[in-house]
């Protein structure tokens, strides 16, 4: 029994080492309707196929070496004229096939020719979305899929064609979650005349600019080739520059449109502000207590409210007018509501997005104008420069 189950593993060893031995060629592939030249393409192949190490790949200089002085195989795509180039280097496999830049999707064939045996060995054809700083990740998932290796799944499910519009949360995914840092200007309303109003009458005597400091959570519950629809949860302080805390969350609603990058997105803020009651008399507002004061102190200075002993003639009536309200550092805190709008683009460099926005955030109290930009780092596999 010891003696069989040695020679299984003498067998097992000696066929993957023969495996290892087989020696390939990686010849240039077919392309159309894009930049990408067939010599590149061809050497975007024998990069991933020396990543499989399955087999021993002939780099280009000893192909060009042993091609020398026997023709042209500039232009060589057929199975014939792989398996003559295949015979002049010496391989057991050659590869080849195509890449095809077909309206919106790119189609890649790849195939291997078996050259001693002179028969096409195997082939397979994938069809993938307008992704064309992807050809290299295309290529290592249609090679690994004719070689049976294992292939990464949720990369494939992002770059593969979708024939029909669908809803997913996966497909078409550019995530912004991160920190956004911007300015914003208070620009009209009462708001405006709040933040500038000495602190003497309730203001904050403070300038109109000021900066903010955040962080943008986001989930896609829709996602196609060129939309996305998103909900987005931003907390946010601002003012801190200024000794001022005012802060606030959102939740929006964001849409996000193809791989250009503009979004917009709306929906309500919740914050906090302080409210205090009172009137404006004779263009200047007076707190509800003041007013009270001064109604009292009026009643009480008039000699005709009182008989000759000082005894009031009738009892003093605390007025109740129609009481507004004003934002005033003398108030009581309140819940408050805005209203949000954004609109901007993220710019891309490498695997870093950067999302610049301009918003505008506001109530019946008055408006908020501002900008933001912010950061993140796209932790899954990264887009292939196809300049070499």
């Amino acid at each position: 029994m010891k003696a069989k189950l040695i020679g299984i593993i003498i067998i097992a060893l000696s066929l993957t080492v023969t495996a290892q031995a087989q020696t390939v060629a990686v010849a240039d592939l077919s392309t159309t309707g894009l930049s990408l030249s067939p010599e590149i393409a061809g050497k975007l192949m024998r990069i991933e196929l020396i990543k499989t190490e399955k087999y021993k790949v002939l780099d280009k200089f000893d192909m060009d070496a042993a091609l020398e002085g026997n023709g042209s195989f500039e232009n060589c795509y057929g199975k014939n004229c792989l398996i003559t180039m295949g015979e002049l280097l010496n391989v057991d496999y050659i590869f080849s096939g195509s890449i095809d830049k077909l309206g919106p999707k790119f189609v890649i064939t790849i195939k291997m020719v078996d050259v001693k045996g002179k028969s096409l060995h195997l082939t397979n054809t994938k069809e993938y979305g307008d992704h064309p700083d992807e050809i290299q990740r295309m290529i290592q998932i249609t090679l690994n899929e004719l070689l049976g290796l294992e292939v990464n799944e949720e990369l494939r499910k992002r770059l593969e064609y979708n024939h029909d519009l669908i809803t997913s949360t996966n497909v078409g995914k550019v995530s912004n979650a991160g920190p956004r840092f911007g300015v914003s200007y208070v620009a009209f309303g009462d708001m405006a005349e709040f933040v500038t109003r000495d602190k003497r009458n309730g203001g904050l005597d403070a300038i109109p600019l000021m900066s903010n400091m955040g962080y943008q959570f986001e989930g896609q519950y829709v996602g196609t080739e060129n939309f996305s629809a998103l909900f987005e949860v931003i907390p946010n302080v601002a003012g801190l520059e200024q000794g001022q805390f005012f802060a606030t969350i959102s939740f929006l609603n964001g849409f996000r449109f193809g791989r250009s990058g503009w979004e917009f997105a709306f929906g309500p803020s919740f914050g906090a502000r302080r409210m205090i009651e009172g009137l404006e008399i004779d263009g200047e507002f007076q707190t509800k207590p003041e007013y009270l004061d001064n109604h009292y102190n009026t009643w009480l200075g008039d000699p005709s409210n009182f008989d000759s002993l000082g005894y009031a003639i009738q009892p003093y009536e605390k007025p109740s007018p129609s009481w507004s309200k004003r934002l005033d550092t003398r108030g009581d805190l309140e819940f408050n509501t805005n209203w949000l709008m954004a609109f901007g683009r993220t710019f891309r460099a490498g695997s870093l997005n950067i999302p610049v926005n301009v918003y505008y955030s506001g109530n019946k109290y008055g408006g908020v104008l501002g900008a933001s930009v912010g950061f993140n780092i796209v932790k899954s596999e990264q887009s292939i420069n196809q300049n070499f």
